[in-house]
């Protein structure tokens, strides 16, 4: 019957960390899943941390490539038959301020954070609707929802203007796929403790940062993938066009002053 048929997901960015750990909550719930990750190396080594050969499938592709994403999508279609979910979760950054972020950098940066979900989603919504319909979720950030500074040391116009744009991106897919029967929605993490955030987070960073979100601690790799699983799960049935940052509370209190802060928990 064609309710037991294994749903398909297909995660960006898969060989480590957010998109990883997506990865191993879809198989978790017994979905099939295809990696997809520009980093061979590093995805061969996920893909034997997971030993589960007969229900997913590594890709390796550039996002930011339209002919790669194309033959990536026609590699898990041949394989798999099918696509019920798309996690758009592939992403890179670049630390430095506008006035010295060149040309090839932001360019990069928007190609792989902004043009890399719209070239999956082209390519795998008609796989979804040829199945009935399906879920999208893009991984954008709270760096897409304010600006930051240099005070700050966060240095991302580009990556946060890439992010910003993939907000604005995830309600047109879902304007335009709903009629296919694609929800489409994004996540907008925190911090989040990943391999990349404990390697450039100073010990000072992240005490700022404790201090600045309300649940006082990072995210999880897990936290961040139950969301996204919820949102392409039946249960978000009637979800849409949603942008839902999991971070803690930090995009909910404003910057903040750290020095009242500190006043406060002396009082």
């Amino acid at each position: 019957m064609a309710q037991d048929i294994p749903k398909v997901a297909l995660v960006t960015g898969a060989a480590r960390g957010i998109g990883l750990a997506t990865a191993k909550r879809f198989l978790a719930d017994n979905w099939r899943v295809a990696l997809l990750d520009i980093d061979a190396v590093t995805l061969a080594q996920a893909m034997a941390e997971l030993d589960a050969p007969h229900v997913t499938l590594s890709l390796t592709c550039d996002v930011a490539d339209p002919a790669a994403v194309v033959a990536a999508f026609d590699t898990a279609a041949e394989r798999f038959g099918r696509l019920d979910a798309l996690v758009n979760n592939a992403g890179t950054a670049v630390f430095k301020p506008l006035l010295e972020t060149s040309y090839d950098e932001w360019q990069r940066v928007l190609a792989v954070n902004l043009t890399g979900p719209f070239l999956c989603t082209q390519a795998g919504a008609p796989l979804m609707a040829d199945g009935g319909g399906g879920a999208v979720v893009n991984i954008t950030s709270i760096s897409g929802l304010r600006a930051s500074t240099l005070r700050a040391s966060t240095l991302r116009v580009a990556y946060g203007t890439s992010k910003a744009g993939l907000a604005h991106l995830t309600k047109q897919q879902a304007a335009e796929l709903a009629a296919l029967g694609i929800r489409v929605n994004a996540v907008a993490p925190g911090p989040v403790d990943t391999a990349m955030a404990k390697a450039v987070h100073s010990k000072e960073i992240r005490a700022d940062y404790h201090d600045a979100i309300p649940l006082a601690r990072y995210g999880l790799e897990e936290e961040l993938a139950e969301a996204i699983f919820f949102l392409c799960s039946e249960k978000a049935s009637y979800i849409t066009g949603q942008v839902l940052a999991v971070d803690g509370g930090f995009d909910a209190v404003g910057i903040g002053l750290p020095t009242l802060r500190g006043q406060r928990r002396n009082l």
